[in-house]
């Protein structure tokens, strides 16, 4: 049985992206990949272990070159949580707070609009998958994706107004099955926009992302849930 990837770190070094640039975008230090003619802009919200990560950044690099321009925003402010088993757990969390990332995400957001783009959706991994469900009942999107979401709470779902997807895993002490499909049973009870919930066999947290490019299963495990992100985006981002 899978055990959790996102306090793990497999072979991802593999995946170094040099397709996208740096740059400050609403006051946020990002990551931007794909062309900035494009109307279509989605924001990938990290883990906890920050923009950085190679995985992330290939991902949207990928999903730009269907189209989208791609920012991935340093939310945590170089802050990134660390696995020292002296690490103020309660003091990060507290400090960063998913609330705090939909609110920092706003300006990027604005300046987005600025530059032209007429769509925008979001999509969040592990602690990234609450700041987008957060974004999804803002008024500020058109469609999220939570992948692996750590946390989201019944009240973030009753706020929700734009078409989101849920992909989890069978394997999660963040957001256990049981967890994602009630919420998947509340999103289902409000028909005035579309929701999608699935849960992964045999995969565990933090997969999408921290996979080994060695292990067959785990890459076509984590292809899949990339395609269905893009997909729900090609669907509703336009």
């Amino acid at each position: 049985m899978a055990e959790s990837a996102c306090l793990e770190n497999p072979k991802i070094t593999s995946l170094i992206s040099r397709v996208g640039s740096l740059q400050e975008l609403g006051g946020v230090r990002c990551y931007i990949t794909g062309s900035d003619n494009s109307k279509r802009a989605l924001i990938f919200v990290s883990t906890v272990v920050g923009f950085e990560l190679p995985s992330l950044r290939e991902l949207a690099d990928k999903v730009a070159a269907a189209g989208f321009l791609v920012v991935v925003p340093d939310l945590l402010y170089g802050d990134y949580f660390s696995y020292d088993p002296q690490f103020d757990r309660e003091g990060w969390l507290k400090k960063h707070g998913e609330a705090k990332g939909c609110e920092d995400t706003k300006p990027i957001i604005a300046a987005l609009e600025s530059r032209g783009v007429t769509a925008i959706g979001a999509a969040g991994f592990c602690w990234g998958g609450g700041v987008v469900t957060r974004l999804a009942g803002s008024g500020n999107i058109q469609a999220a994706v939570a992948l692996h979401p750590a946390r989201i709470t019944h009240d973030d779902i009753n706020e929700v107004k734009v078409p989101i997807a849920l992909l989890g895993a069978e394997v999660d002490q963040f957001l256990p099955p049981e967890q994602l499909k009630q919420l998947g049973e509340k999103l289902a009870s409000k028909p005035e926009f579309e929701s999608y919930v699935k849960i992964y066999p045999g995969v565990a947290h933090g997969w999408t992302l921290k996979y080994n490019v060695e292990d067959e299963s785990a890459v076509r495990s984590a292809e899949e849930a990339h395609q269905e992100m893009l997909d729900w985006f090609t669907k509703y981002i336009n």
